[in-house]
């Protein structure tokens, strides 16, 4: 059922990093993507994947992890994604995209939990140095980028308390994700 899926679709920082992830399956995810719908279906996303361990040593210290938990880096070595998809926009096709990736990138991440995998979007990333690592000509906006993997943590959804979104680590390592309850976040019109 959708709704299984999605509860599993978490942001995971987390992962088996040895436990290597095809470049079939990340194709086959990348069909998910092409198959969603598009604004105007220009369709101008592009696709770099990475599972390697050469490039996803290019790709990692161009990320942001965590920006709520101020004392931690990021994942550690043996913690760090198996592969990476690099979601662009091609300008020749269109100068600016708004939700194409969006949509590109749940999809993606929804085949990833099908999969028994998980995954990360991150969208705060040094593009200027990741463009220069792996060579990304200009013609490409770099919008996301997914982190992917076997995760290596347990990821709780909880109510939200006294407003606050931020989410936390327990002293277990747990990642404790506060959500708005559904109340909430209905406007009743009348």
């Amino acid at each position: 059922m959708l709704e299984r899926i999605v509860f599993k679709n978490r942001s995971y920082r987390r992962f088996h990093e040895k436990e290597k992830i095809s470049s079939n399956l990340l194709k086959d995810l990348i069909n998910l993507a092409r198959l969603t719908p598009s604004t105007a279906n220009l369709q101008p996303l592009k696709y770099i994947i990475s599972f390697e361990s050469k490039t996803n040593a290019l790709i990692f210290p161009c990320l942001r992890w965590a920006g709520y938990l101020k004392d931690w880096e990021g994942p550690e070595d043996g913690q760090r994604p198996s592969a990476y998809i690099v979601i662009l926009n091609d300008k020749n096709i269109c100068e600016n995209t708004t939700i194409d990736q969006g949509i590109a990138a749940q999809s993606i991440l929804l085949g990833a939990v099908e999969a028994e995998l998980g995954g990360c979007i991150i969208a705060s990333i040094d593009r200027d140095l990741l463009r220069k690592e792996l060579k990304i000509d200009d013609q490409y906006q770099i919008l996301l980028v997914l982190a992917l993997g076997k995760p290596r943590e347990r990821v709780m959804l909880e109510n939200i308390k006294d407003g606050d979104v931020r989410y936390w680590r327990d002293k277990n390592a747990v990642h404790h994700v506060p959500k708005r309850p559904l109340d909430e976040i209905l406007v009743d019109i009348g």
